[in-house]
């Protein structure tokens, strides 16, 4: 996954990540993908500023944990089949900015077992919270 701190609004960020963290979940529409789990790649990017997450103290809470990621990916995933990988992006994108401190986050998919010839499928979708400079 490409950085955008070179964005206009994200150029005062920290980029926080999970990469290639790996499922296995039920997800598709056809039924043989409803019959079984299916490996995922799930891979985040949090922009949150640096006024919100440079530590003075070097304690955990002064910064965005990627706990916090891992944990609200697993408990999206946990919920139950998914049909699309755009659902489950949307899903997670959602989680990630309701977070306070998090100004814009970048998550995708991928689907890495599905073409013998290529190495996934995914989607990818990015979010601004709304209002911020």
């Amino acid at each position: 996954m490409q950085s955008l701190l070179n964005h206009p609004q994200l150029m005062d960020c920290r980029r926080v990540f999970l990469r290639d963290y790996e499922v296995w979940i039920n997800i598709g529409v056809h039924d043989f993908e409803k019959k079984g789990e299916q490996r995922v790649l799930i891979n985040v990017d949090l922009y949150v500023p640096l006024a919100l997450s440079t530590p003075k103290a070097d304690r955990l809470e002064e910064v965005v944990d990627y706990d916090f990621i891992r944990r609200s990916v697993a408990e999206r995933v946990s919920r139950g089949h998914i049909h699309l990988q755009e659902t489950l992006v949307d899903d997670v994108l959602a989680l990630m900015l309701a977070h306070p401190r998090v100004r814009a986050a970048c998550v995708s998919t991928a689907k890495p077992d599905v073409y013998p010839d290529c190495a996934a499928v995914g989607v990818e979708v990015f979010g601004l919270k709304a209002g911020q400079a």
